[in-house]
């Protein structure tokens, strides 16, 4: 049992992962290892586990660059854009932060052209084709980055063929096929991971010890955010497409214009920079590929299909009311993230890996409770995950045009049980824990981070990368002083919190868990194959995937109503069949997958 007396004067107690870390080190373990050290797995037996990427865009691309070779070899590639699937094997050479994501498979492997890589994996444009070919082509498993609206359907068209499965988040787009999910693993023995990888960041493990052994007492209060800078004109969301896809778009020169201003620098480069110059100016004309994607033509011998013809759509949204906007199939695809039917928004897209983050900061909660209650923390179902009460949502619009269905800003505020609520009664339905959350366009002040507020000590975490613990339950407040400046009182009502611990820039570099999620998943499936071994399971499995998809799902919904939602336990079971989207609202442009579309022709 924890005993919180014990580590509560202890300052080293806080430095277990600097204690881990060092001890790897010292043992020799490889930086590449450091994640296998600390979260208890090892090298695959045998050979890695063969597997294809459903979807090479930028966020499979992310999780592409984070494979290592040592778990994870990959035979095939499905993607309709061309410019994805060149960027799959050359890498993202737009920056320099873009390529330390996105590698490429032949830095990757050591291949050092596109013609050797290609004799390595097969390039499909369907990944309904390559899931065809699965068992010829000896695949294992699969890796799914494609946009939202495919995941269920992917997933489960893939485990029923025997292959295990590690999903992009969000689980699914609606709640039944984040149930349905789930089920297709049970059914079929396979291990179905979804990607939330925080549960693989050093970090935010830590975070959890320290919660686990009261190093911050009670918490009481989360606070998150993400914050950026997208603007009409300079939106991440809404790429540049090639001007013959969309004449009239605003952002339709730009890919043109990129191009010639980039082929003048390789024209005038010299020494290293024709390099630079070419890798750049070869990536933009891939991305110009895409031009073919409304009629379909062939891309170094893979033939595309119209994108029509996979199923995007060109019909006009909204038609007969305000949000009316007419759009080519292929705008659909580029900017999946802007509309209902195949994206979720904010919350799908950043809110559901923080509303994850306080997840996991609340089951080590509930995990400390027990201890002290003297129970067996480990005992609790999910690791004491606990599920909210309710959502108060505001939501709006006031920054973009209507070329968009997703929010501009969304503020939420989450309640969660406490240790101690007890809905029976008035004092004990007080017993509450609430979750802040901010997702805003327009500014990108303060980044995105987590703040842990605890009785006796905070935690803040920054970008995945860095944290801090600090003791003491400080307070501060702005003064104004005479000459018109701002100065910054920390001596209030209490004395400074002091900086026990951080993990900025002592030891190696923390990840952001992308590398160990996937190292974890392919050690699932050598080491447990069938499924029966509980202890030999992905942290983020379909249940915890399943709570943090229906938070972000029901957030939706509450901000399009306009109105708070209490949640209900039986959303959260995979076996029950009630959801908050029959239940709350008819959401149109979300169907739930008919049985029939998972089947493979």
């Amino acid at each position: 049992m924890t005993n919180e007396n014990n580590t509560e004067n202890n300052g080293n107690a806080v430095s277990r992962r600097n204690f881990l870390l060092a001890g790897a080190l010292a043992a020799g373990v490889p930086a590449a290892g450091l994640g296998a050290f600390y979260f208890g797995y090892s090298r695959v037996h045998g050979d890695p586990v063969r597997v294809a990427i459903l979807g090479v865009g930028d966020e499979g691309s992310v999780l592409l660059g984070a494979i290592n070779p040592d778990y994870v070899e990959v035979k095939a590639i499905a993607d309709i854009r061309p410019y994805n699937q060149y960027r799959a094997f050359h890498g993202d050479h737009y920056s320099d932060a873009a390529l330390a994501a996105r590698c490429g498979l032949m830095e990757k492997y050591g291949w050092a052209t596109e013609d050797e890589a290609r004799r390595h994996v097969a390039v499909y444009a369907d990944y309904r084709d390559l899931l065809k070919d699965a068992e010829k082509l000896g695949i294992e498993a699969v890796i799914i980055g494609l946009p939202l609206h495919l995941h269920a359907v992917a997933s489960v068209q893939a485990m029923s063929r025997g292959l295990h499965v590690l999903c992009e988040k969000l689980m699914g787009h609606s709640t039944l096929q984040c149930k349905e999910m789930a089920r297709a693993a049970k059914k079929f023995s396979r291990h179905l991971a979804i990607g939330h990888q925080r549960h693989y960041n050093i970090l935010y493990h830590e975070a959890e010890e320290n919660i686990e052994r009261g190093l911050i007492g009670d918490i009481h209060y989360i606070r998150a955010q993400w914050h950026r800078g997208n603007s009409p004109g300079a939106d991440s969301w809404q790429m540049p497409m090639p001007t013959a896809l969309k004449p009239d778009d605003k952002q339709a020169g730009k890919l043109a214009d990129e191009l010639r201003e980039w082929k003048t620098n390789l024209a005038e480069a010299s020494g290293l920079d024709i390099e630079k110059w070419r890798l750049k100016v070869a990536q933009k004309e891939a991305e110009l590929h895409d031009a073919i994607l409304e009629t379909g033509g062939k891309y170094k011998g893979v033939e595309l299909k119209s994108v029509a013809d996979y199923g995007y759509l060109s019909e006009v949204f909204g038609a007969g009311t305000k949000y009316q906007y007419d759009r080519p199939s292929a705008e659909e695809l580029i900017r999946w993230r802007l509309w209902a039917r195949t994206g979720g928004g904010l919350m799908v897209e950043l809110g559901s890996h923080q509303l994850d983050a306080a997840s996991i900061f609340l089951a080590a909660s509930s995990r400390r409770a027990a201890a002290l209650r003297g129970d067996d923390p480990n005992a609790l179902p999910d690791r004491g995950k606990v599920h909210p009460l309710r959502v108060h949502v505001s939501a709006n619009r006031n920054l973009f045009g209507l070329d968009r269905q997703v929010h501009d800003h969304i503020t939420t505020l989450v309640e969660f049980p406490a240790p101690g609520y007890n809905a029976a009664s008035i004092d004990g339905r007080k017993r509450t824990i609430t979750v802040q959350y901010s997702t805003i366009n327009g500014n990108g002040f303060g980044g995105y981070g987590e703040i842990v507020y605890g009785t006796k000590g905070t935690i803040i975490l920054e970008r995945e990368q860095k944290s801090e613990l600090l003791r003491g339950p400080a307070t501060s407040k702005v003064e104004k002083k005479a000459a018109g400046a701002a100065a910054l009182d920390t001596q209030a009502s209490a004395p400074a919190q002091k900086a026990v611990a951080s993990a900025s820039g002592d030891g190696p570099a923390v990840s952001r868990g992308y590398k160990e999620e996937i190292e974890h998943w392919a050690w699932c499936i050598k080491e447990n194959p069938n499924v029966t071994d509980p202890t030999k399971q992905p942290r983020c499995n379909p249940r915890i995937a399943l709570g943090d998809a229906v938070i972000a799902l029901v957030t939706n919904i509450a901000a399009g109503q306009g109105k708070s939602v209490e949640f209900r336990e039986s959303w959260f079971d995979p076996e029950n069949d009630e959801t908050p989207e029959n239940e709350l609202t008819e959401l149109k442009g979300v169907p739930n997958i008919d049985q029939d579309k998972y089947k493979l022709s």
